[in-house]
């Protein structure tokens, strides 16, 4: 097989692939701190909620993890278009994936609240703290924290399952690739280019949660700097 790799795209359609990159960032962006906030309050209403409440929140989250992302995309684009509701692509795109990540999220979170030692409530109950206190103190500060490798996970996950969207018509990376494609006909350069845009980006949001971690849990950060000096401070 005699294939010539051509890149020279490159120099004419950067202005393109830099505006699909901001445009996914900012879907991605949104997406996860609205997408975390709605999965923290879901995890607080099924581990402490009523029962209809529970129920409620199970059947959103058994939805959400079942169904393929693409089809809660063009549910809820299509769907609303079939409605007489218009609703820009990127709106559409950022409900979406805002719905699937407050899914998984709530599972994750309320598995780390459920980690908590009852003891500990305990304790802050008898320290006269109320239940909101004791959530927003103990438990769920906590909970993040012994789950945030796996919310760390879970985020890279639905910033490249962001690509999807580029099915309703939001022109984010993906989408912008396509474009490129049919234009040069260079299609496996074309996604060469947009598949390191992406490792960058998986790598750019690791750094980047790393950093608030170490802003939001700075114990945790010492503890571990000095665990990992102590060994040196042994031998030496």
């Amino acid at each position: 097989m005699n294939y010539g790799f051509d890149f020279s795209f490159v120099t004419d359609f950067w202005p393109s692939l830099l505006e699909g990159t901001w445009l996914s960032i900012k879907m991605s962006t949104l997406s996860l701190v609205l997408g975390f906030l709605v999965g923290v309050v879901l995890a607080v209403g099924k581990t402490e909620g009523g029962l209809f409440l529970r129920s409620a929140i199970t059947a959103f989250v058994d939805l959400t993890r079942n169904t393929p992302l693409i089809v809660q995309a063009f549910w809820l684009f299509f769907g609303l278009a079939a409605l007489q509701i218009r609703v820009p692509a990127f709106y559409a795109a950022i409900v979406a994936l805002t719905i699937n990540t407050s899914g998984y999220t709530c599972e994750i979170v309320r598995a780390g609240m459920e980690s908590v030692h009852k003891g500990q409530k305990e304790a802050a109950a008898c320290l006269s703290f109320n239940k909101a206190q004791v959530l927003r103190y103990i438990v769920l500060p906590q909970a993040i924290e012994k789950m945030y490798p796996a919310l760390v996970s879970q985020f890279v996950l639905m910033m490249l399952a962001s690509s999807i969207m580029s099915q309703i018509s939001a022109q984010e990376l993906t989408a912008v690739g396509y474009q490129i494609q049919s234009e040069t006909f260079r299609g496996f350069e074309v996604f060469i280019i947009i598949a390191i845009i992406y490792v960058f980006l998986s790598w750019l949001l690791r750094v980047s949660m790393s950093w608030c971690y170490d802003i939001a849990f700075p114990r945790s950060r010492n503890i571990q700097k000095n665990s990992q000096a102590a060994p040196q401070g042994g031998t030496s």
